[in-house]
């Protein structure tokens, strides 16, 4: 048995390429700082949906607006990454803002503020011992 799939090694190629290509050749002013997070590829390598971030970028109109350039140029990445991966059929991309590491940032700070609340809980709960005690008490 293969130790990876056709579908994940085409994946993985086409996040590589895409990431180089979206920095380097489209030259779009409105489009921001874009990071490819990942890509998934159909079983018959028809469809890639690829899935971006954005540095910076939380607002769901430029998110939107980010999402329209890079699918106005779908057409172009594709025609470059037939150029560089020899394929026999180039998959149709189609992007997707990617929310887990939004997501992923708001948990650890949940965690974070849980942390410290408990964190100072705590320490008054060791203060509030110690002022109890009577002057002649020895631990």
């Amino acid at each position: 048995m293969r130790e990876f799939k056709r579908t994940d090694r085409v994946a993985d190629q086409l996040q590589k390429e895409l990431a180089v290509l979206i920095q380097r050749e489209i030259k779009d002013p409105r489009l921001g700082m874009v990071t490819v997070s990942g890509v998934t590829v159909s079983r018959d390598l028809g469809y890639a949906d690829i899935y971006v971030t954005l540095l910076g970028e939380q607002d769901a109109e430029r998110i939107k607006e980010n999402l329209a350039v890079l699918k106005r140029a779908a057409g172009f990445l594709r025609s470059q990454i037939a150029r560089r991966i020899k394929l026999r059929h180039v998959p149709e991309l189609r992007f997707h803002y990617d929310e887990s590491v939004v997501r992923g940032q708001r948990l650890s700070s949940l965690i974070d503020e849980a942390v410290a609340s408990d964190r100072d809980r705590h320490d008054d709960e060791i203060e509030g011992e110690g002022g109890e005690r009577g002057e002649g008490e020895r631990d």
